[in-house]
């Protein structure tokens, strides 16, 4: 009873949508081909969630965000405006380059750790990861595993989706930057204009904070330069990492390091929503999406993209509407895109970035209002879809 008292209106979120799944597999409201398929589908995907998390934190416990979270900070001079748009570019940048799960695993312990060595509110810095990790991933196909669905689908390369995306990606960031300042970084200020940046990190154990910063910066590059798989990356780079604690620090290694929530919500999810796609989904899409590839269309698409998605989920919502959207409509497979990949800011589960970034702050003990963060997510979301939308008709 203690277990379950404890347990996180989340962890019940969890645990109730896999239940779901599997009664519909089993009582054959899913069909074993469709459920089969969708596991298959997740396997390298929950492969990396649970190696990249283990990962991080055992890299946290290294001090190697801490030591990142002194430079950024020194490198704002005791600025706290200037610490924004530092803020805001690393975000971004490590969004577009990278990933936006990437983003949310290991920019979160950067922010969180930056937030408490100059003495600021760490909420303003936890949202501009994971508003960021969402509003930013326009612009490459590496940005968001949505954006290689829908680049193979339309045909462009990495540059040419670039060129197609510059301007929404920008309507995007720049909405999202007056949201964080509006809504958190402002009040977050506490009256100073200034902060002191704290003197340069010396890591308790160098040994093991060199190896886990080497092994970090494998992984960044085996993602960005060798094209690694994400998981294979995850996987190898937990394991440099387990090892090195296994010799240098062995009780720190736990079972709770894994994250056992996002491995339970995850399959039951896309047993629920296979299951209400088998059985309607589809053809509702279809009807909301509309055959029109105008402004109307593209509006539509956005909209239905970015509201699905904070009822459901937006890879998922994505995977079924791109099949609603008729094959030459470009331009609203584009918007879907946009609202799939810019309007998941309301609910946790909106996006798995958004639950990655959820686990981080957790770990770390940083309280996030889940009223404030769906309100503001709520307008960020709508502004946002609808900035970039309208951004895309100029580029078309």
């Amino acid at each position: 009873m203690r277990i379950l008292k404890r347990l996180h209106p989340l962890d019940w979120l969890a645990a109730g949508l896999l239940v779901c799944g599997l009664a519909f597999v089993a009582t054959g409201l899913l069909p074993t081909g469709p459920a089969g398929e969708a596991m298959t589908r997740i396997g390298p995907l929950l492969v990396f969630l649970a190696t990249v998390i283990v990962m991080a934190e055992l890299t946290g416990k290294a001090q190697v965000f801490d030591a990142v979270a002194s430079w950024v900070s020194r490198a704002g001079k005791g600025n706290y405006l200037l610490l924004f748009g530092l803020c805001v570019l690393f975000a971004s940048v490590t969004t577009i380059a990278l990933n936006l799960d990437t983003t949310a695993v290991l920019l979160t312990p950067v922010m969180l750790a930056l937030a408490t060595r100059v003495g600021i509110a760490p909420v303003p810095l936890a949202m501009t990861t994971v508003w960021l990790a969402n509003t930013a991933s326009l612009l490459l196909p590496v940005s968001n595993l949505t954006n290689l669905l829908a680049s193979d689908r339309v045909g462009l390369t990495p540059t040419a989706m670039a060129a197609r995306m510059g301007l929404p990606q920008l309507a995007a960031i720049v909405v999202t930057m007056a949201c964080l300042w509006g809504f958190y970084w402002r009040r977050g200020r506490r009256g100073a204009a200034a902060y002191v940046p704290p003197p340069p990190l010396k890591p308790d154990d160098p040994v093991l904070f060199r190896i886990c910063a080497v092994a970090c910066a494998g992984f960044l590059v085996a993602i960005l330069v060798a094209d690694v798989p994400l998981w294979s990356a995850s996987l190898t780079t937990m394991l440099v990492v387990v090892l090195a604690f296994a010799f240098r620090r062995r009780a720190d290694l736990r079972l709770s390091l894994v994250p056992w929530r996002l491995l339970v919500l995850v399959p039951g999810m896309f047993l629920v929503v296979e299951t209400v796609n088998t059985h309607g989904l589809h053809e509702l899409l279809t009807a909301a999406v509309g055959p029109d590839g105008g402004l109307l269309g593209m509006l539509r698409s956005a909209g239905v993209g970015a509201g699905l998605s904070n009822v459901l989920n937006n890879l998922p919502v994505y995977m079924a509407g791109e099949a609603a959207v008729p094959v030459g409509n470009h331009d609203q497979l584009l918007s879907l895109l946009i609202g799939t990949n810019v309007g998941p800011l309301v609910t946790p589960w909106a996006s798995l970035a958004t639950l990655l970034w959820f686990e981080r702050c957790r770990g770390h003990g940083t309280v996030i209002p889940l009223r404030r963060f769906m309100g503001t997510g709520f307008v960020l979301a709508v502004t946002a879809t609808l900035a970039a939308t309208a951004a895309l008709t100029v580029t078309a």
